[in-house]
């Protein structure tokens, strides 16, 4: 027997496209939730001689369906608006987005701007095999376009051909063949959250809470040990849920990042796009020879600065640090030498390193975590340097080399003024010449 023939795939260069249908349905069904919460199952209470109570007299469902039958078919309605209100198409190199049915609003999007494209599954659209698209633009907090909801094929497709044209090829290009890079097990992403320092020291403050309570029978440490189990929820489990899963592979058309429990998230970052990595090693992880990498990528702020600025979760050292030299190519960030900061009573005990070559500048610091922050001289946007009042008193500086806002900001702490001076003249003559020389990320397949 043969089954319906496949559906042909969809461009979006051709004609207007809209979100899937089931937009409109959900976005009724939470009007209507909203209204419920508010007011509909106050109706359904009666008040009777033993207290308010709920009863389902026919009186009583009456009433309520009076009330929220109105409710629902203006919340069908408002779904209907907004569903229809909201076009979008690919004329171009544009994306464009068109809102608004009394009001028009068309915005294009320069796809040589596009910064990432993530395509997040949440728990409920899953269910219905729906699937929604983020485009991440430099700009801002409003740099974000979100297409919510589409069904989960022509999300995909819609990332494709987003990619593909942002790279310079035809917008019917196959999506580009991927190499698996690292896959991080459970056993070790539990692992690394259990093995750091603030996380056991909540763990011991909160088994010695308990301890006292039960053989006091003191009920009163509750209040002391319900914040501390919320941390190490926050500190723990919020991670666990967010990086199970977790796969790093690597395409023509950037890195390929896929991870998530109760939400999905289909992460890609075009080439070019990362601007600052930091590879992390906490005390504890060094034993095992583990390390994180974080991530400053243009156009995430915020909230979404902080979902998705892990390139790695934990791997081995050397995993992570080829990684690095995957975002910088033709890079070799150990091979930078670094130098270290001269000591003070003003930071007796920091052991801070900064070097630099041709294509990197390399800082080192940290003794209990260990952090070593990399950015290429292409991707620095300013160089300053700064002293404080302590600092000038020592006859110290700091010089930042500024990537766009985000989690690593790399920075050379307490140099001597004469080489803080020699290293931000140093450092801007190489970025300049960098940024001179370095080949555009955008169009990039050309």
């Amino acid at each position: 027997m043969y089954g319906p023939p496949p559906k042909p795939p969809v461009h979006f260069s051709h004609g207007v496209h809209r979100l899937h249908l089931a937009t409109a349905v959900i976005n009724a069904v939470g009007v209507v939730v909203i209204a419920f919460v508010l007011g509909g199952y106050s109706l359904l209470l009666t008040q009777t001689p033993d207290g308010v109570a709920l009863a389902l007299t026919p009186a009583v469902i009456a009433r309520f369906l009076v009330v929220m039958l109105p409710v629902t078919a203006v919340a069908a309605a408002i779904g209907f608006w907004i569903w229809w209100s909201l076009k979008f198409w690919i004329s171009g190199d544009d994306l464009v987005v068109e809102t608004g049915i009394l009001r028009r609003r068309n915005r294009r999007i320069p796809l040589a701007h596009m910064q990432a494209v993530d395509v997040v599954r949440p728990l409920t659209s899953r269910v219905f095999g729906l699937a929604e698209v983020r485009v991440e633009l430099a700009g801002g907090d409003q740099a974000e376009t979100k297409f919510r909801f589409l069904g989960r094929p022509m999300a995909e497709q819609l990332r494709a051909e987003l990619l593909a044209r942002a790279a310079g090829l035809p917008g019917h290009t196959p999506e580009a063949p991927e190499r698996p890079y690292w896959r991080v097990g459970f056993g070790t992403l539990l692992g690394s959250q259990l093995m750091r320092l603030p996380v056991i020291g909540a763990l011991m403050l909160l088994v010695a809470l308990l301890a006292f309570g039960v053989v006091f029978k003191e009920l009163g440490v509750l209040a002391a040990a319900l914040p501390v189990l919320l941390g190490l929820a926050r500190g723990v489990i919020a991670p666990l849920v967010m990086h199970t899963n977790f796969t790093a592979a690597l395409s023509p058309d950037g890195l390929r990042l896929r991870y998530g429990l109760m939400e999905t998230r289909m992460q890609t970052v075009p080439p070019g796009r990362v601007q600052a990595v930091r590879v992390v090693e906490p005390l504890l992880w060094r034993g095992n020879g583990w390390a994180r990498i974080d991530v400053t990528v243009a156009g995430y702020v915020g909230d979404r600065q902080a979902l998705s600025s892990v390139l790695l979760p934990v791997a081995p050292r050397d995993v992570a640090m080829r990684m690095v030299g995957l975002v910088f190519p033709g890079t070799n960030a150990e091979a930078v030498p670094l130098l270290p900061a001269p000591r003070s009573w003003l930071a007796p005990f920091r052991k801070g390193e900064a070097g630099t070559d041709d294509r990197l500048f390399v800082t080192r610091r940290g003794r209990v975590c260990r952090r070593l922050d990399v950015i290429a001289h292409a991707r620095a946007q300013s160089v300053r340097l700064t002293a404080g009042p302590f600092q000038r008193l020592l006859g110290l500086g700091t010089v930042h080399i500024d990537a766009p806002p985000g989690p690593v900001q790399v920075a050379a702490e307490d140099r001597e003024l004469g080489e803080a001076r020699a290293i931000v003249e140093s450092a801007a003559g190489r970025a300049h010449r960098a940024r001179a020389t370095d080949i555009r990320t955008e169009r990039w397949a050309r």
